[in-house]
């Protein structure tokens, strides 16, 4: 599945792959893996069975045959979530990213996606990268569910585009996160727990 877009340059497409033995899998985990702390992605294992869920894009971007980075997002009812995007180390700077979420933002349906709390200058400088795509910040206090047993949810901002969430966007957003995202990675009660 393709998507298309021209840019300045050339044509950045999208590839939804949604088998784990296509070869290009390999090398968009590796950027996934390098991209985000442990805390915060699944395992391959989880991301591949992740891969053929109706809603769950996996998505590579490319100009031709250049590989640009991963752009991984959730088709919901009324709004995509952005789960995870990152473009390869070399290319960061260059417009790759702009250029993605211009697409996405292009597309028509509002899109929703988590950022570190700004208190630095990588997190600050990111909060005003999405600023700059089109992204406004949510006052809602959110925390992410976590990806691995011995981890710990992690508080987040809440992006959205192309305008604030409100109230009952956000609740939608966070009810979906916490089923239909979260589902494979539940951590099951200890018989103390139950």
């Amino acid at each position: 599945e393709k998507s298309n877009t021209k840019g300045d340059r050339c044509n950045m497409e999208r590839i939804r792959l949604t088998d784990p033995a296509d070869p290009r899998f390999g090398d968009a985990f590796a950027l996934y893996e390098i991209s985000f702390p442990v805390y915060e992605r699944r395992t391959r294992a989880a991301q591949a069975a992740r891969l053929s869920h109706p809603e769950y894009h996996f998505d590579l971007l490319m100009e031709g045959e250049r590989f640009l980075g991963i752009l991984l997002f959730w088709e919901a009812d009324g709004f995509r979530y952005v789960e995870h995007f990152a473009t390869c180390p070399q290319l960061r700077g260059q417009g790759v990213g702009t250029r993605a979420l211009a697409q996405l933002n292009g597309e028509g349906v509002p899109v929703v996606l988590e950022i570190d709390l700004p208190r630095d200058e990588v997190s600050i400088r990111r909060q005003h990268f999405y600023e700059r795509c089109g992204f406004f910040s949510n006052p809602y206090r959110h925390v992410h569910p976590p990806y691995r047993a011995g981890c710990q949810g992690h508080p987040l901002v809440v992006m959205t585009s192309p305008a604030p969430a409100s109230w009952e966007e956000y609740d939608r957003f966070a009810a979906y996160l916490g089923g239909t995202v979260m589902e494979d990675c539940k951590i099951p009660l200890t018989e103390t727990e139950e």
